[in-house]
Parts: C-alpha cells; sequence; structure tokens
C-alpha cells in the first residue's frame, strides 16, 4: 500500500491543474524527469493502452495499470542487461518471453529495426519499454478483433505487427 501512496503523490504532483487526470504532455515531462525519454507518440500510445474510459488523458487508477506494466518492461531489462545498461536483440527476445509476448522471427526482427534509434543493435531501457509498448499496443488491437480467440484474423498477429512496424513513422 505504501507504494499505492508514493504513486498518488507523484500523480498529484503532475497533476498540476488538479483534474484527477493527466495528459500527454504531463506524463512525457513527468517520465523525462525520471531519465525516460519517449516521443510524444509513444506516450500517446502509452494512454491509449490504458484509457479505459477512453477521454484521452489517465486517471491514477490508469496511471496505476501503466505503471505495473512498465515495472515488469523494467525489471526484465534489468533481469537481462548484466550492467551494460543495454540489451542486444536475443536478449530482447528474452524480456518479451518474460512478458509472455511471443513473435515469430520476421516479426521480431522487423520490430526491432524499428525501435532501433542508434541503428546499432543495442536496446536501453527507453528503447525496450517504447518496443513493448508498440507490441503490447498491437497485440492489444488484434485481440479486440480476434473475437473467437483463434489467433487469426484477416492477418495473422505476426503479418499484424510485421506490418505495422513497417508503416511506423
Amino acid at each position: 500500500m505504501a507504494n499505492i501512496r508514493v504513486l498518488k503523490e507523484w500523480f498529484d504532483r503532475v497533476d498540476s491543474e488538479k483534474t484527477g487526470n493527466i495528459t500527454t504532455i504531463q506524463l512525457q515531462t513527468a517520465l523525462a524527469v525520471g531519465n525516460l525519454q519517449f516521443p510524444i507518440t509513444v506516450v500517446q500510445q502509452m494512454i491509449r493502452m490504458y484509457d479505459f474510459d477512453r477521454n484521452g488523458t489517465m486517471s491514477f487508477e490508469e496511471f496505476v495499470a501503466l505503471n505495473k506494466f512498465l515495472l515488469k518492461v523494467q525489471q526484465a531489462f534489468s533481469d537481462l542487461e548484466r550492467g551494460r545498461g543495454f540489451l542486444v536483440p536475443d536478449e530482447v527476445y528474452e524480456a518479451l518471453l518474460k512478458m509472455d509476448i511471443s513473435l515469430d522471427s520476421p516479426a521480431f526482427y522487423t520490430v526491432c529495426e524499428s525501435f532501433d534509434k542508434e541503428k546499432n543493435g543495442r536496446f536501453r531501457l527507453d528503447d525496450v519499454m517504447s518496443l513493448c509498448i508498440f507490441v503490447q499496443s498491437a497485440r492489444n488491437l488484434f485481440n479486440s478483433f480476434d473475437t473467437s480467440k483463434q489467433g487469426r484474423v484477416t492477418l495473422d498477429l505476426n503479418q499484424f505487427i510485421f506490418c505495422t512496424a513497417n508503416c511506423r513513422i
């Protein structure tokens, strides 16, 4: 419960207008204070992932869900980075597996190429978080169309992720 109290205090500081919700810009700024640099598009995706009431902002409850996800990614990263401050693609794959995300090779390497900002095969924490946010969002979207839960829609998940990663700005 102490963790919830700390999160609530942090959330209330970020919610400078005291609306009970934080905006994309407020979340991006707050994450940057924690040394996590994300483009606005990734922060928007974070909010969309957990914007349960679809109002375009993040309530405290939605923020708690996002925080849980980010901590899970951070733990997977920490388990694998061995003090280097980055993961290589094989370790990113292991991190995804720790999060119960399994992709085939073409989809995985396409996503990696898309999120390898420096094009050096080294993924820092914010790179891995961005990649995981993208894949989880894609999986959520895919699942919303896969009503029979067969793992198939017009495209299978790997084709869907492959196409989406290639279309990403």
